[in-house]
């Protein structure tokens, strides 16, 4: 698996850097999703019916979903719990790193998968 400074390494060779202020909104549920976020710096909440369900932090990424689900609708809402740097991978940029970094694709893969293990271990 890729470590956290890989993830982030490939993340900077996105042309679509934003800064975000605590508190801002960086998407919202049951919205039309075009790219995916890798966090370079800060915190971000990812928040369902208004109940805050996970805090990701640097190394991470979120909003792979509407990526690959059709149709493309963000399932949470994304907000910045401090102030952060993230890197927007839109669906062409995304479809390259998974094609020349498989190991990439597994990075994916395992963040979605740790999500859906720890909302079943809910039930």
């Amino acid at each position: 698996m890729l470590e956290p400074t890989q993830v982030i390494e490939l993340f900077m060779t996105s042309p679509h850097i934003h800064k975000v202020k605590a508190g801002e909104t960086i998407f919202e549920a049951d919205t039309p999703g075009e790219v995916m976020y890798g966090i370079l710096e800060g915190e971000v909440e990812m928040r369902v019916k208004g109940h805050t369900v996970e805090t990701i932090s640097h190394g991470d990424i979120f909003g792979e979903g509407a990526l690959v689900q059709i149709p493309s609708l963000r399932a949470s809402t994304a907000v910045a719990k401090t102030d952060c740097k993230l890197a927007a991978v839109d669906r062409a940029h995304f479809m390259f790193l998974v094609q020349e970094t498989p190991l990439f694709a597994l990075e994916v893969i395992r963040s979605l998968s740790t999500r859906l293990r720890s909302f079943k271990a809910l039930v």
